[in-house]
């Protein structure tokens, strides 16, 4: 709009008129790039490659941040998905954005001979005898966008490269196991995987979708001699991976009826570190207690097998569940450490408070009744369990009188309320001398 009206000004006594003229006649520069009074914006906007370009990548970044919403990302991953890959329009749209040269001004060796901040008010005499101030040369610089563009896209390009690699690798479903809280437990096996506690891959089925990858955190142990996931039915694609794998038939599948899956990864998270303490905090909500299925399996082979190396001495772990039924599948892997722990003498190593943090009046009668028994009525665990929230001021004022003079290391995952949550905690309770190392992943 500004250079339209710099060209459409009647009045040569204005500078931005006087700009806009320079250059009509042939083999001159010119620093205005609308040349004619017949036009609009509209006209502008889509008859230059600028104007084409900034509409595009305009709205593919709208796109983009819409559709980033949580609302929209949990209710409709495939929609977040598909109009993220929108990047690919908008990094083409800006490398080629400045290729018209739009943008112009002064060249180099015009500035050495016209200075603008000298000679801007004496326009009326530019280039007549006896004046200091000949006419200014403009120029458009190149296109350089490209330059820092085209590394990101090498590393992106060799990235899906490597993950199409991988895709072709042969991934054999050794077991599927389906939990009553509808929660899914592929065990798999690929040739030359390693992988560290707590990370993550990503899982594509192309019976369901050739393109969509999801990320799951690894559930088994690197002493262990195949991967598992533990997969939360909540939305379309891990409903139709249910299915696929017999989620809702009553038949036994064999082999040849599983789907098949390609798995890229491993990838690394903060729950990597936990080995690097001497005292762990670990912290699930939900199914946020999938790495530490990992960790707390680890820790046990790595006790075991009498593992020399491992520093971590004690583990606080706490889990907090909104219902009952998501109790179910990780509490047989506690019952069982909690019993070979019984029989090593280690009862000490690993303290867990286990969380419900919403029930039903019924479901809190039965309990009422059941709590003197020996087990706990919901886990089968000598540990009962809680009710309610934890009240973390007293759980970090306990560990740090329990360790005085230790780095405590803070493991999350859980959604972002309990990370701010525990983050104030760390910070607040490490000035007692203890210090609180807070890690965390979000889902």
């Amino acid at each position: 709009e500004r250079f339209m009206d710099s060209q459409l000004m009647i009045n040569s006594s204005y500078l931005p008129y006087v700009l806009s003229q320079m250059g009509n006649n042939d083999n001159k520069s010119y620093l205005n790039p609308i040349r004619t009074n017949e036009t609009n914006p509209t006209i502008v906007m889509f008859t230059t490659i600028a104007g084409l370009t900034g509409v595009v990548i305009t709205l593919a970044l709208i796109l983009i941040i819409t559709s980033s919403m949580e609302v929209i990302r949990r209710s409709y991953f495939e929609v977040f998905w598909f109009t993220h890959h929108l990047f690919i329009l908008f990094f083409i749209g800006l490398v080629l954005h400045g290729v018209g040269r739009i943008v112009r001004g002064q060249t180099l060796e015009s500035v050495k001979v016209h200075n603008p901040d000298e000679c801007h008010s004496q326009f009326e005499t530019w280039g007549k005898n006896g004046t200091n101030c000949p006419e200014p040369v403009f120029a458009g610089n190149p296109p350089m966008t490209w330059k820092w563009v085209v590394g990101p896209m090498i590393l992106y390009v060799c990235e899906r490269l490597v993950r199409f690699y991988r895709s072709q690798q042969k991934v054999v479903i050794t077991k599927v196991v389906m939990h009553p809280s509808k929660t899914l437990e592929l065990q798999m096996k690929k040739k030359g995987f390693k992988m560290e506690v707590g990370q993550y891959v990503f899982i594509q089925c192309p019976s369901i979708s050739q393109l969509e990858w999801h990320p799951f955190t690894l559930t088994s142990a690197p002493e262990e001699d195949h991967l598992s996931v533990h997969i939360r039915i909540v939305g379309d694609w891990t409903q139709a991976l249910y299915t696929a794998c017999g989620g809702d038939k009553t038949v036994v599948l064999d082999a040849w009826t599983l789907p098949k899956v390609a798995v890229d990864g491993p990838f690394g998270t903060a729950s990597e570190d936990v080995f690097r303490y001497e005292v762990v905090m670990l912290v699930g909500a939900g199914i946020g207690v999938t790495p530490f299925a990992s960790v707390l399996k680890s820790v046990w082979y790595k006790h075991v097998q009498e593992n020399k190396n491992v520093f971590t001495k004690k583990i606080y772990f706490y889990w907090l569940c909104p219902e009952t039924q998501a109790f179910e599948w990780f509490a047989d892997l506690l019952q069982s450490l909690e019993r070979q722990m019984m029989e090593r003498d280690m009862s000490d190593f690993l303290s867990y408070n286990i969380y419900l943090t919403r029930w039903k009046d019924a479901e809190a009668a039965h309990f009422r009744v059941q709590y003197e028994a020996e087990d706990d009525p919901i886990t089968g665990l000598k540990q009962k369990t809680l009710y309610g929230k934890p009240n973390w001021d007293n759980e970090f004022s306990a560990i740090a009188t329990q360790h005085p003079g230790s780095k405590v290391g803070v493991f999350l995952c859980g959604p972002m309320a309990l990370a701010t949550a525990l983050g104030k905690q760390c910070i607040s309770h490490t000035e007692s001398g203890t210090e609180f190392i807070f890690n965390k992943e979000n889902f």
